[in-house]
């Protein structure tokens, strides 16, 4: 004997609407928290050019080695600061191809340009050319980042919502 309620669409909408409008809320803040905002960005950036022009300096090698030393510890000071701000965490990561892919594309085109603009500054004066050097490879890693992040990051609500429609569908 089946039992068949009635379904009133209206009260069905309201409740979905319900639920839906805090879940967006969660997307929204997820997305704010995981960005970092355009601080993260500068402070790296700033970090970078301040770490290249100090090599144009051309220290000895153990100088090298401690600016290296130096730089790396304040970067991971930087992303832990950054990574500690973050007021949602998620149970799991949502890292995926596209963040791998962006990191790597990172890297390339910023270590790229470091290269190249090295190569093309070698004629002028060591302290000239590594201001250059540092100026355009922070101006590639600004502009870089931005669009970067967008796209690996993506939509929570993108990936969230084709589970869903699959689960509902079942």
């Amino acid at each position: 004997m089946a039992v068949s309620t009635p379904v009133d669409a209206e009260q069905a909408w309201r409740d979905l609407q319900r639920i839906r409008v805090p879940q967006e809320r969660v997307y929204d803040e997820v997305e704010r928290a995981a960005s970092g905002g355009p601080g993260a960005t500068w402070a790296t950036a700033a970090l970078m050019w301040v770490f290249l022009a100090a090599l144009g300096l051309e220290p000895p090698t153990w100088g090298v080695w401690l600016a290296l030393a130096g730089y790396l510890l304040v970067l991971g000071a930087l992303a832990r600061t950054y990574h500690r701000r973050s007021q949602v965490r998620l149970h799991r990561s949502r890292c995926d191809w596209r963040m791998f892919a962006g990191f790597v594309a990172g890297a390339v085109v910023t270590g790229g340009t470091i290269l190249l603009s090295g190569r093309l500054v070698e004629p002028l004066a060591p302290v000239t050319g590594a201001l250059i050097q540092a100026t355009v490879s922070a101006a590639v890693f600004v502009l870089f980042v931005g669009p970067m992040t967008r796209w690996s990051t993506g939509s929570l609500r993108g990936r969230g919502g084709s589970s869903a429609d699959e689960g509902a569908g079942r």
